[in-house]
């Protein structure tokens, strides 16, 4: 069996052509790259071979108007929501727990507003395909009740708004809605 290196051993990695210093201590090591190295290069992607692609995604501004109108359409009816944006990749953008909002409303919000991009639908059109596919609702992150609305652009989903919190889905859906046109606007 290997012994473990003493601690003022010096190891060489080579990372990207360039050789960098590593200590070893114990079973980790601390590595560091020199970036402005004169050997580094970076690769150019041409645009034109289909390499890339392009998204449109709601800028912060846009998420939290949204947001705030969503809380707004709620507090209008008295209810104690929270409300949560999510980019196309289902990356959270805003949340906002609205006051008296109950505990579990928060994260309820995230996973219907990732629920909604996730399927380009509405989240109570989504409860009626569990019928036909009951074990949907066991994919992570997803929540498949009443209350989240995708936002699109071109017919291609670019956000979800996800609310929890009101004594229904339907009112919860109502609200997200409510954000979710204010982007028309």
């Amino acid at each position: 069996m290997k012994h473990a290196r003493k601690s003022s051993e010096r190891t060489r990695i080579v990372i990207g052509g360039t050789v960098a210093g590593a200590v070893a201590l114990g079973t980790f090591a601390v590595v560091t790259a020199n970036a402005g190295s004169s050997e580094t290069a970076a690769v150019a992607a041409d645009a034109t071979d289909g390499n890339l692609m392009q998204s449109t995604h709601l800028t912060v501004e846009a998420a939290t108007k949204a947001a705030r109108a969503t809380l707004e359409a709620a507090e209008k009816e008295n209810q104690r929501v929270s409300v949560a944006v999510v980019d196309r990749n289902g990356n959270t953008v805003v949340t906002l727990r609205g006051d008296g909002a109950g505990p579990q409303s928060y994260e309820s919000a995230v996973k219907k507003a990732y629920t909604a991009v996730s399927w380009n639908a509405p989240t109570s059109e989504l409860v009626k395909r569990l019928q036909n596919a009951p074990t949907l609702k066991d994919i992570p992150g997803t929540l498949f009740l009443g209350g989240g609305a995708p936002v699109q652009a071109g017919g291609a989903p670019i956000a979800g708004i996800g609310v929890a919190g009101a004594p229904s889905g339907d009112l919860d859906e109502k609200f997200a809605r409510a954000g979710a046109a204010v982007l028309n606007k």
